[in-house]
């Protein structure tokens, strides 16, 4: 089993996709079918990020499995604290977000940013 990454960052998201295969692909060539699949898909994909609408179509016609949530079996929280290790529920659904995440990297001369 290969494995390969695929990583979307821009100023509107980020997100990273693993993919797996049985025949290796080298990088290069990989390089070269992502970036064919996302010239032909930038302006008509419909999924949350451009990395699962490319990983959509590398599962359809390369052999490509993408590793993501709907296909884990088990997930465990792994902490050195004893009562934060714990097997997460699959089945629950998840809680609705009306918010994304923010990373803000602010440089001060020492005193307070507005």
């Amino acid at each position: 089993m290969h494995f390969y990454e695929l990583h979307e960052g821009d100023d509107e998201v980020f997100a990273d996709l693993l993919l797996a295969r049985e025949e290796e692909m080298e990088p290069e060539e990989f390089f070269d079918v992502v970036q064919s699949i996302r010239r032909r898909i930038l302006d008509t994909f419909e999924t949350q990020t451009l990395v699962e609408a490319i990983a959509d179509e590398l599962e359809r016609d390369y052999g490509f499995i993408a590793v993501n949530d709907e296909r884990l079996t088990a997930a465990v929280n792994v902490s050195r604290d004893e009562e934060e290790n714990f097997l997460a529920d699959l089945d629950e659904p998840e809680d609705s977000v009306d918010y994304s995440s923010i990373l803000a990297d602010l440089q001060t001369d020492g005193g307070r940013p507005n």
